[in-house]
């Protein structure tokens, strides 16, 4: 496990040089917001890395609903039970194992690991600009059909969950990284996952912190590079988008 920090965001980082998974405790002066749950054997960590900071967590929000993005939830809900539990809208049905499309959607079929047997139910459901404490969520459909990132508005820290990917190089959402290919393959919508990814780099983040590697300062230009060069990937030979 390695800890990181930027400002009032603190990196959790599990197995960070084989296969990370992150998860994110954002300080707040009454307690911390946990920003996804990881793993099941996340949880030990977790805690004890809020103990050690001397806050409680107050507050569990769900960038989507993938297995390796929930997978303390219920760990952490028995041992937290007056901790609120916050996802999109759109994505509290995958959260409970529902991956059928909504009439509006692409019709590409959900990728990634749907979670099965998920007992905790969330206490509240988000939609694009709602504000969580010292956050901000913005909606960025693509690799899940409801996965939201979470800007800080005091130091413009961007949680991005899956939105991008820096291990294995930074890269959007549904571009295939062959040193860590496994968020692409998880990627519900390509198209949607672009256009999402270019919004995020339009808002000129501090720090870009993600789901799977290290956090990155000044991000902006590389992201905006990343997602040009995924367009340019996605274009039909002599087309459009």
């Amino acid at each position: 496990m390695r800890l990181t920090r930027e400002h009032d965001i603190i990196q959790i980082s599990f197995l960070p040089r084989l296969f990370p998974v992150n998860v994110y405790l954002v300080e707040e002066e009454e307690g911390l917001t946990l920003i996804d749950a990881g793993m099941p054997f996340s949880l030990k960590g977790i805690l004890a890395t809020a103990k050690s900071i001397g806050k409680p967590i107050t507050r569990i929000i769900l960038t989507h609903a993938h297995g390796d993005h929930v997978g303390a939830l219920d760990g952490l809900k028995d041992t937290l039970p007056s901790a609120e539990v916050i996802i999109s809208k759109r994505d509290a049905k995958l959260l409970m194992g529902d991956a059928t499309l909504l009439s509006g959607e692409p019709q590409t079929p959900v990728r990634g690991s749907v979670p099965k047997g998920i007992r905790t139910r969330p206490d509240r459901l988000l939609e694009d600009g709602d504000r969580i404490g010292s956050l901000i969520a913005i909606a960025t459909p693509g690799h899940t059909p409801g996965h939201m990132a979470f800007m800080d508005t005091r130091s413009r820290v961007l949680i991005a969950g899956d939105a991008y990917q820096l291990h294995g190089g930074l890269a959007v959402s549904g571009r295939v990284r062959p040193l860590f290919p496994f968020p692409a393959l998880a990627t519900w919508n390509r198209e949607l996952a672009l256009a999402s990814a270019k919004r995020l780099a339009e808002l000129e983040p501090s720090v870009l912190a993600v789901g799977h590697g290290r956090m990155l300062r000044q991000p902006a230009a590389a992201m905006r590079a990343t997602a040009a060069d995924a367009e340019q990937r996605l274009r039909p030979a002599g087309g459009h988008l």
